[in-house]
């Protein structure tokens, strides 16, 4: 049933919003941060219920994939497909189709990201199943997962038309896909119970996926045109070094998903959550009765909802403070309040602006 299904793993991200323990050498995907597998490592393990190691591929940039081959060395290195520069999950959706489609036309792609997790594992490989099917039938899927609170972090999708069931799993039209929204509008649409949480998990043909990036991205499918053209060659590399920069950085949502035909969302319970900020990594965690997560050598004394992480092999003390995020590391400390922390990437930003190499 599943033996054109592929996975390709997104994990070419800095994971700047996990800074001062994410860095361009060592980014988010490679950390321990839920379990004492890395993120990268639990992306891969979730997968093999379905497929083997020689159908996940990864897309990640140059520098990284010394450390990831080194996390999961039974991954065949030939299976890293490497971008010069990130240019947006566009761009790095059409390279993995286009890279797939020379092994197997028929193939069925799984985008999933690195920096997701997943609590029900047999909840994921069940959707995805459902999503294989779907997909075959000429679909775009996209897994959405329904919320369980009003969420301001997330992109949602809003369920129109049922278009069918399979394996008890409804599945229906995407009405619209909507930004991140603001307090006031996360709380309606909860109410209103037709939306889901934008995953950035799909399934599809390759052969739709590329249709649908020629119709609606003219310019990134003239690229991948021309190294189609040279595929295998000894100047396909000197080539995508030459066009790959010149692309507009796109998401995959706005450059194909929202005027797309034919895309179908299916609602999904798996206790999923988008490592992104550290206020999701607190909120995976867990905390204690006071609302409180530590990780290290830490001494938290009459501290409430604070989570403070010690890498830096030193001790750690807050003393009656509420609400913030404390991430110590050797060479630099983070503390900011809980409701600040997607705001950590402007750190990130100014470390570039002022050359400080040495901190990214």
């Amino acid at each position: 049933m599943l033996e054109h299904f592929y996975a390709v793993i997104m994990a070419g991200g800095g994971g700047t919003r996990l800074w001062p323990l994410s860095r361009q050498q060592h980014p988010k995907q490679a950390l321990s941060l839920i379990e004492e597998r890395t993120l990268f490592q639990a992306s891969v393990d979730r997968l093999l219920p379905l497929l083997p190691l020689d159908r996940i591929f990864v897309v990640t940039a140059a520098d990284q994939v010394g450390v990831l081959a080194e996390q999961y060395p039974q991954l065949p290195i030939a299976n890293y497909i490497i971008e010069p520069l990130g240019r947006g999950t566009a761009s790095c959706i059409g390279l993995a189709a286009a890279h797939l489609r020379h092994f197997d036309p028929n193939a069925v792609i799984a985008v999933v990201t690195a920096d997701h997790h997943v609590e029900d594992l047999d909840a994921f490989t069940h959707y995805l199943q459902v999503a294989y099917a779907v997909a075959d039938q000429g679909y775009l899927v996209t897994l959405g997962v329904k919320p369980g609170y009003a969420a301001t972090g997330y992109g949602y999708i809003r369920m129109g038309q049922r278009l069918g069931e399979l394996q008890e799993c409804d599945y229906y039209a995407v009405a619209a896909f909507t930004e991140k929204p603001d307090r006031e509008r996360a709380e309606r649409f909860l109410t209103e119970g037709v939306y889901a949480w934008n995953s950035g998990m799909f399934v599809w043909r390759v052969d739709r996926i590329l249709e649908e990036i020629e119709r609606w991205m003219p310019a990134l499918h003239d690229v991948l045109s021309k190294l189609d053209a040279v595929w295998g060659a000894s100047d396909y590399q000197t080539l995508l070094g030459e066009c790959w920069p010149r692309l507009e950085k796109e998401t995959i949502d706005y450059g194909v998903m929202e005027r797309a035909d034919r895309v179908a969302v299916i609602p999904a319970e798996m206790g999923w959550t988008d490592i992104g900020s550290w206020a999701s990594v607190m909120e995976v965690l867990g905390t204690d009765r006071a609302g409180n997560v530590t990780m290290g050598d830490v001494l938290n004394i009459e501290g409430e909802r604070t989570m403070t992480l010690s890498r830096g092999g030193r001790l750690v003390v807050t003393i009656g403070v509420s609400d913030l995020i404390v991430v110590d590391t050797p060479d630099a400390v983070l503390i900011t309040r809980r409701d600040n922390s997607q705001r950590v990437r402007e750190v990130v930003d100014w470390l570039r602006a002022e050359r400080r190499d040495d901190l990214l």
